[in-house]
């Protein structure tokens, strides 16, 4: 579980807020969607959680450990991160790109090798093909597995992802979101995934965070957040246009 209380971030002493005030949690095996647009605060969360940036008032827990008090490095390799940029290493294989955490944990090669290829195949990439290939030569689509796969390699009890699938095209985006449903059942990984997209959310929260203005209107299930709003915004959000809506009661 992640516990997040009255967690604030701000870079300019308080004259304005990242995130101010939120306090929230993380359930174990779930997908929690942080849904909002651009400058809600929804990535300065994720950052916060691993401390690629630090809170300035508030406390954030890992299953019950305040994080301010772990070893940032230790902190972050036992937590997967996936970005929308992906971040592969050009002049590395894609083995060597899924194998850098463990490379940087210390294991031997073989062994590396070895949950490297593992991994290739569970994002759905025969390793037998793309295993010596270079990111340049893989589909988008493809080099977004790879990433999932690097976030995946050290078998992390969580999985922050920021807008993964935001710069793909939309069957793409489709096939991914319900790989990754299944990966999360395979694996029991529980995930933070930060979207700007309804119908995203839709698919993979069990809940959902609505931010707007650094703050979160509303969370729950998506029939609590659609069905029952809590905030004009809110309400606003889930009511335009009505094909959001309509989505919404094909899903149920």
């Amino acid at each position: 579980m992640i516990t997040y209380g009255n967690i604030s971030k701000s870079y300019d002493n308080g004259l304005s807020f990242a995130v101010n005030d939120v306090s929230f949690e993380v359930r174990k095996g779930e997908i929690l969607v942080l849904l909002g647009s651009s400058g809600c605060g929804k990535t300065t969360l994720l950052k916060l959680t691993n401390r690629l940036i630090e809170p300035s008032s508030g406390t954030i827990e890992i299953d019950g450990k305040n994080i301010l008090k772990e070893n940032k490095i230790s902190l972050r390799r036992k937590i997967g991160y996936v970005f929308q940029g992906i971040g592969l290493f050009p002049h590395m294989s894609v083995e060597d790109n899924a194998a850098i955490i463990p490379r940087l944990l210390g294991w031997p090669r073989q062994k590396r090798m070895q949950r490297a290829h593992e991994l290739l195949e569970m994002v759905g990439l025969d390793p037998s093909i793309y295993a010596k290939r270079n990111p340049e030569d893989l589909s988008g689509g493809q080099q977004q597995r790879i990433g999932v796969a690097r976030a995946l390699a050290a078998a992390p009890e969580y999985l922050l992802m920021d807008e993964p699938f935001g710069a793909l095209d939309a069957l793409t985006r489709d096939t991914l979101q319900q790989e990754l449903l299944s990966l999360r059942d395979k694996l029991d990984v529980t995930i933070v995934f930060v979207t700007h997209d309804i119908f995203e959310a839709l698919t993979l929260g069990d809940r959902i965070a609505v931010l707007n203005k650094s703050c979160i209107e509303q969370i729950g299930t998506k029939e609590e957040i659609a069905g029952s709003p809590e905030t004009d915004f809110v309400r606003d959000l889930f009511a335009r246009p009505a094909l959001q809506l309509k989505a919404f009661r094909e899903m149920l």
